[in-house]
């Protein structure tokens, strides 16, 4: 009787793809808070979901497949032995080759993991101005009109939405001689005119819209550096007009930290 060496199991490429891409969601959504540069806050539990059942699966099917090669090297030594008292010598050079593994992935494939370790090593950052610089910004106001007063006091902090909507179709000037707050991050037109700027999501990063504020008044910070700019208001146009655009004199520029969550929500 012959016995054919064990072996040690082989690890398959797609269980490793599976447990490397949900480790890489619970990492940014169980463990961190690097989620909100990709999806909205409500969306966590799904993420962590999501991570659990990726990484059990990738668990379950290596798993099986070491079960599979045990049962696969126990059924090859019985019929081997079958095969040794049926036929003496004749049968082991029939079914040599008979563990032979049919279902061996190629190397390549392995490739395919390299992606999702970068995921979990490297998660991409937020969107920046590189995508506000290609898209004008969208604001929630339908048409012109009069908006509500701002609270009392100054400055006031206002969200790129809210100063652009003021901007562009409040009718009743609500900013005229009133100081006012924005934080975002800093993107450049090639011309120098520099803007404050913020993504907009619905969901989440696949469909943000870009908020920009124009600055006037204060050099530019280098693209992509946050920062909160103190200043008031500069009207360049009859509301509704195409004149009518978003524009802070600025008296003071603060560098600041980027927030946890860098998106302004609808």
């Amino acid at each position: 009787m012959t016995t054919r060496p064990r072996t040690r199991p082989r690890l398959r490429p797609q269980g490793v793809l599976l447990i490397l891409c949900g480790a890489a969601l619970l990492r940014i959504a169980l463990f961190s808070e690097l989620y909100l540069r990709y999806v909205k806050e409500g969306l966590r539990p799904y993420l962590v979901i999501s991570g659990v059942a990726l990484v059990a699966l990738g668990l379950v099917g290596m798993i099986r497949r070491v079960q599979e090669e045990h049962e696969h090297e126990y059924e090859y030594e019985v019929h081997d032995e079958d095969a040794h008292e049926a036929h003496a010598g004749y049968g082991r050079d029939a079914h040599a080759g008979h563990g032979h593994d049919h279902t061996r992935n190629p190397r390549i494939a392995w490739l395919l993991t390299a992606p999702a370790l970068a995921l979990l090593l490297f998660p991409p950052p937020a969107l920046g101005s590189y995508s506000a610089g290609r898209e004008e910004a969208r604001v929630a106001a339908q048409g012109t009109g009069t908006f509500p007063e701002l609270p009392a006091g100054d400055p006031v902090d206002l969200t790129l939405g809210a100063f652009a909507s003021r901007a562009e179709w409040d009718t009743g000037a609500s900013m005229k001689g009133r100081t006012v707050r924005l934080t975002g991050f800093v993107t450049r037109d090639d011309d120098g005119t520099w803007y404050i700027a913020r993504l907009l999501v619905t969901c989440c990063a696949a469909d943000a819209q870009a908020l920009k504020v124009q600055i006037r008044g204060a050099d530019a910070p280098a693209a992509d550096t946050w920062v909160t700019v103190t200043g008031t208001w500069r009207p360049t146009g009859k509301p509704g007009s195409d004149a009518a655009r978003p524009v802070l004199d600025a008296t003071s520029v603060k560098r600041v930290a980027a927030p946890s969550d860098p998106y302004e929500k609808r």
